[in-house]
């Protein structure tokens, strides 16, 4: 059953109500991937490295929508854990190749069930018939939003 309380406007923003989703899903990764000692962010960065080996960091920020300083920080920051390398790439000086070492290939394969146990809380809360058209509904909301690209070629999320 529905409850029809309604508290404010807030109650009907989705910017609201995707900020605190986003905090929500947060708390539950934290909570279950605490002894990974890794951030959504991070775990996300892991992900497209371990899909994209030898990605560089303007890679990695297309494919996570985190903006560039703070992708920097994150990828300086596994590089510290050791999860991953960076090297300077052979066509550009300038640009790093990013790379899993096999720690971080081993993090990566222990938290992945974790994360995947996360969306499933998530996802559990609604009908089962309403999970695909949710996710779907996601996407099409960062696809048109990262279309959505400032004049200075800055993506409109991060």
């Amino acid at each position: 059953m529905k409850d029809n309380h309604r508290s404010g406007p807030l109650d009907t923003s989705a910017l609201h109500l995707l900020h605190r989703a986003g905090q929500c899903a947060e708390v539950l990764f934290t909570n279950e991937t605490s002894k990974s000692d890794l951030t959504p962010r991070q775990y996300a960065v892991l992900v497209c490295v371990g899909q994209n080996p030898d990605v560089s960091q303007t890679g990695l920020v297309e494919q996570t929508g985190v903006d560039r300083s703070t992708l920097a920080d994150v990828v300086r920051r596994l590089v510290k854990k050791g999860l991953l390398q960076r090297k300077r790439t052979k066509l550009d000086a300038r640009m790093y190749a990013v790379r899993l070492t096999a720690k971080g290939q081993n993090i990566l394969n222990g938290v992945k069930p974790q994360a995947t146990k996360v969306d499933q809380r998530i996802l559990s809360v609604l009908r089962s018939d309403q999970r695909g058209t949710f996710i779907d509904a996601l996407g099409d909301i960062v696809r048109a939003m990262t279309r959505a690209a400032t004049p200075a070629g800055r993506s409109a999320v991060g």
